[in-house]
């Protein structure tokens, strides 16, 4: 399964980084283009989320054509999501304005049932989006897909890359870089790393890989001064894998540090990148590594590792040399990245598929049973709210232009904004 969990970065030049300087503050755009935002690091700028709110305080709610554990993405006053008849594997791709949630399109592509884990659906993975285009990507077990529509629904090109092999089914989600679709397929059967022109389709580069369990992480890119960026992997097979973007080459890698499924996604601050994995029903190991340097015969470590509480579905939120764990079994934590030490730890009440959100000093997590729980993002636990969305989630949040997009199930719904304070 996916965490729902992977979308884009927008206008990223390969051969510049650039570092925010601690006392800036980004300003919030109306665009949340992946899973989990730019670079998949699940965090907002936003200052018009509310709290907390009832049902009247929606912006809007609307019924989806189907179900799905995907999650939303937005660009420029369009949402898009994806959803699924669960009888037939019919797959919807769904365009709603961002300002009322009114229908603009929707385009359907038949399916054909197959076997997957019992949380899994048909519209797991994420789309990713940018200026000229959706990105999609789903599989079966006799095709992983990735193609693209325009924003208006039409299509632009589809690539058929082989077959799939995974015991859970498929929830890896595309992300867009620069001029490329970037796609992690790695799985049991054929496994490789690919990226796309977004424009035309046609092959950039083709990275075979080891086989392995299928892991559903999505990929971002670690940039950090003086070092060039590198797009970050997790699989079993290859454990952590730093991959140059423009040659698909890798430039270092931590192996056989997961023994079982990669299903969080990685996350990186202050030098550390941080990703993990578990087995079962709960993470079982947790790792934050130093990254290496090919060029410079700097060889990657292992800066410190957690085997306690470790989220398995779930992507952690790493800010301000803060890392806040957020497990699948409600228990939550915040550490100094850097050094690993706790701050502290909590169970809160509920069970999660669904990745935390951070926005303006708070951390916003749907239960599986579908309530929001926000707690602070602070050096101290502090809960602040619960909110029943009437129906389960397994999605995780999106923010765009001071409002957030909450899916479950069936519905979608907004909330925030000039009028959400």
């Amino acid at each position: 399964m996916r965490p729902s969990p992977l979308t884009t970065i927008c206008g990223l030049a390969f051969g510049l980084v650039s570092i925010l300087p601690s006392a800036a503050r980004p300003a919030e755009t109306g665009r949340w283009p992946r899973f989990r935002g730019p670079n998949g690091a699940g965090i907002s700028h936003a200052t018009t989320v509310p709290v907390r709110w009832s049902a009247d305080d929606c912006n809007w709610r609307v019924k989806l054509p189907g179900g799905g554990h995907s999650s939303p993405v937005v660009w420029d006053g369009r949402v898009f999501v994806t959803c699924t008849d669960a009888r037939t594997a019919r797959r919807t791709v769904l365009c709603l304005t961002a300002g009322d949630g009114r229908e603009m399109w929707r385009k359907d592509f038949p399916g054909r049932p197959h076997r997957m884990h019992r949380d899994n659906s048909y519209a797991s993975a994420t789309p990713a989006v940018d200026e000229k285009g959706v990105y999609l990507a789903w599989a079966t077990p006799r095709e992983v897909t990735l193609l693209s529509l325009d924003h208006a629904g039409r299509d632009r090109w589809r690539r058929g890359l082989g077959a799939f092999d995974s015991m859970h089914g498929h929830g890896t989600s595309p992300i867009a870089v620069g001029g490329l679709v970037v796609l992690a397929n790695d799985q049991r059967g054929t496994a490789s790393l690919i990226a796309v022109d977004r424009q035309t389709g046609k092959t950039r580069w083709q990275a075979e890989r080891r086989s392995g369990l299928t892991p559903a992480s999505t990929p971002c890119v670690f940039r950090a001064a003086g070092l060039p960026p590198r797009l970050i992997f997790t699989t079993t097979a290859h454990g952590i894998s730093a991959v140059d973007p423009n040659t698909g080459q890798t430039d270092w890698e931590l192996p056989k540090v997961f023994l079982d499924r990669c299903v969080g996604s990685p996350v990186f601050d202050r030098g550390r990148v941080v990703a993990s994995y578990g087995y079962g029903q709960r993470g079982t190991r947790l790792v934050a590594a130093r990254p290496g340097e090919k060029a410079r015969g700097v060889e990657p470590k292992i800066a410190w590792d957690l085997k306690k509480s470790v989220p398995l579905v779930p992507t952690p939120i790493a800010k301000d040399g803060r890392l806040f764990l957020w497990s699948d079994d409600g228990t939550t934590a915040a550490m100094e990245i850097e050094t690993g030490k706790l701050l502290w730890r909590q169970r809160v009440e509920g069970s999660f598929y669904g990745s935390p959100v951070w926005v303006d000093g708070r951390l916003y997590c749907i239960s599986k049973k579908g309530e929001v729980v926000v707690l602070a993002a602070a050096d101290a636990f502090r809960q602040l709210a619960r909110v029943p969305l009437g129906e389960k989630s397994f999605a995780t949040p999106a923010v765009a232009g001071g409002v957030m997009y909450l899916r479950t199930w069936s519905h979608l719904l907004a909330v925030g904004g000039d009028e959400g304070r």
